[in-house]
Formats: C-alpha cells, structure tokens, sequence
C-alpha cells in the first residue's frame, strides 16, 4: 500500500493557489482514477483506491502547510507503511519554472515549511516527494503573497502538461521505479 499526499491549506480561500498545487495534484489523481477523497480521519482528508493495480491512500492533510507532518505522521503510522518505500509527498516548489517536476528519493526541506515539519515528525527525510514548479517569485513580492497568489491563464496551461507529467511520475513510482521517474520527468518545461 502507498499514502500519497499531496500539500495545500484547506480553507476555500486557497483553492487553486501556487501553494495548493499538491492538493490539485491529488484532485486530479482522484479524478483519473475514480477514487473519493472524502474521508475525514487523522487530521486528513482521505481517500482509498487502485492505481494500476496497486492499492493507494490519497491525503490531503487539514491541518494548514505549516503543520502537515501532524496529518503525515498520523496516516503513516495508523496504516503501518514503509516511510521510504511506501510514502509520497506531492508539493509547490519556487526553484522550478511551472509545471516542471523534480522527483527526489530523499533531501532537505529546502525552506518549504510543510516539508519541514514533515521531516520534524517522522525524524528523518527520507521519503520519495515530486515538487511540481510555480515559478520563482518576481523581486520585490512577498514570498508569501506570491505562493498564496493564483497562476495565470498561460500558466495554467503549462500546469496542465505538469500535472500529466505527476501522474507519469507516481506510477513509475508505485512500480518501484523512482529512478526511471526521475530520469523522465526531471527535466526541463519548454514554453
């Protein structure tokens, strides 16, 4: 069995934000493969189901970015997975232009907060993560106003090619394959 999760804030006022990409992504998870991400438990909103064969728990964790290891460490351990096999978190990352993937067995929170205190609850980092790209933050903006702030229409497009590049990467992922995921999908956007 694997739990992917993918980071975002609840509350309707962060739909569809750059910060929010991991609950798109595992929207968009739900929707190709018939799975309702309904459950409220741990902290989470949980959904079970199959993706090509291979029994998946999607999360979405309720407890703001900032405290998502609380919801991680709580499905993680209720469902008795192998954090470094079994675990995947889906997230925002500034570094990478949108829509591009970088797909990691293990690393640092390279400053993004919900990583951060995921890594503080489970006590180490590793586990496999996909950051899907949002753009670096113009000069002069706010970090915080950027992440929170929405995509435009030509980023949104680029998005979605991104998001079909997220659904490659996890099932190379489940498959065991994380480094055919990362040699196909840690690669450039060309706009």
């Amino acid at each position: 069995m694997f739990i992917i999760v993918g980071l975002g804030n609840p509350t309707k006022e962060y739909d569809d934000t750059r910060h929010n990409i991991g609950f798109a992504a595992i929207d968009m998870l739900a929707d190709k493969y018939g799975i309702n991400v309904t459950e409220v438990k741990h902290k989470a909103l949980l959904g079970k189901g199959v993706i090509n064969g291979n029994k998946v728990i999607l999360v979405k964790p309720m407890t703001y970015m900032n405290l998502s290891g609380e919801a991680v460490r709580a499905v993680v351990d209720y469902y008795k997975v192998d954090e470094e096999e079994e675990l995947m978190v889906i997230y925002d990352d500034i570094s990478l232009d949108v829509g591009q993937l970088r797909v990691r067995k293990k690393g640092s929170a390279g400053g993004h907060n919900g990583i951060k205190n995921i890594i503080a609850h489970l006590g180490h980092d590793t586990f496999q993560r996909i950051k899907i790209g949002v753009g670096e933050k113009p000069k002069g903006y706010d970090l915080a106003d950027y992440v929170l702030g929405h995509f435009s229409k030509e980023d949104l497009a680029t998005l979605k090619d991104g998001m079909e590049k997220v659904d490659g990467a996890v099932n190379f992922m489940l498959q065991g394959d994380i480094d055919e995921a990362m040699n196909r999908y840690n690669t450039k956007v060309s706009r």
